[in-house]
Parts: C-alpha cells; sequence; structure tokens
C-alpha cells in the first residue's frame, strides 16, 4: 500500500492529466463501506451508468473536481447515472470532514487498504472510470483539469442513450 501511496503521489505532483481514453473490458467488481452507513457493491449497479472516482482530500485536483461531479449526479441521476466516490486513504475521517467542506450527495466509498485502486491501476490523482449499463468499461480519465467535467457529461450522455 504504502508503494502504491507513493506512486500516486509522485504521478500527481510530476505527471499531467490527460484527456479521457477509450478503454474496453468488464469493470471488476468490488464491495466497499460507504457514507450511506451500507456496503455498496459495483455489481449492483448493473443498469445504470457508473463514473468511478478514486480521490484523496490531500489532492488539490480531486477538492477541485468534486463540486464538477456533484453538478453532474443532480443531472443525470434521474436517467440511470450514478457516480461511485472512493476515497482512497486509509481513515475514512479523513474524507468526512472534507466533505463537510465540500458536501455531495452521491455515495463515497472507503477504499482503506488499497484494494479496488489497485485492481483499477490507479497511478494519478484523481483517477475517473465511466462504466456503460452493462458493466463494460469505457473511458478512463487520469487528473483532472478544469474543462474535464464538459468530457465528463459528452460521455454520460453518450452512455445513457445507448
Amino acid at each position: 500500500m504504502k508503494q502504491l501511496i507513493a506512486l500516486i503521489l509522485c504521478c500527481t505532483l510530476f505527471g499531467s492529466a490527460q484527456a479521457a481514453e477509450k478503454i474496453s473490458g468488464n469493470a471488476h467488481d468490488f464491495t466497499l463501506s460507504s457514507s450511506l452507513g451500507k456496503n455498496i457493491r459495483l455489481a449492483e449497479e448493473r443498469g445504470n451508468v457508473v463514473l468511478i472516482n478514486f480521490w484523496a482530500t490531500w489532492c488539490g485536483p480531486c477538492r477541485q473536481e468534486m463540486p464538477h461531479l456533484e453538478a453532474l449526479y443532480k443531472r443525470y441521476n434521474r436517467a440511470g447515472f450514478t457516480i461511485l466516490g472512493v476515497n482512497v486513504e486509509p481513515d475514512p475521517n479523513e474524507s468526512k470532514k472534507l466533505l463537510k467542506e465540500i458536501p455531495v450527495s452521491f455515495p463515497i466509498l472507503y477504499d482503506t487498504e488499497s484494494k479496488v485502486s489497485e485492481m483499477y491501476g490507479v497511478d494519478a490523482m484523481p483517477t475517473t472510470v465511466i462504466v456503460d449499463r452493462n458493466g463494460k468499461m469505457r473511458y478512463l480519465h487520469r487528473g483532472y483539469k478544469p474543462g474535464y467535467e464538459e468530457d465528463y457529461r459528452k460521455q454520460i450522455r453518450e452512455l445513457i442513450r445507448e
């Protein structure tokens, strides 16, 4: 886990955000505890377009992106879209503190042992994977720059229409 954190920190400090890349393959199923007080399993979201966002409180771009994700969630949730915000820190209390400053209504999941982050090959913060209604990974975003939310919007709309 320390290696994963060091790699993420290195990539966050020295890497640059990239535009989305198209990806394929089945989304790796996982179950994590959540801010809703219950466990959430990705497979139970089949039928919805799912944006999985891996983030951390120490990540400035993650903080900047969070209100944009909330706006997308509110706009498209009724159309069969959801967001799973996966916090990658060992202590969930850090994310709970941040979410008092930047509240969101979508579920926050706690990957305290970095198992899900490793399954998805997370190497930058934030990392966003967009999954279609059939559970297939379709888009991958590493990092965040202002304007990426417009890319998310286009990709979400495309997948909702399928």
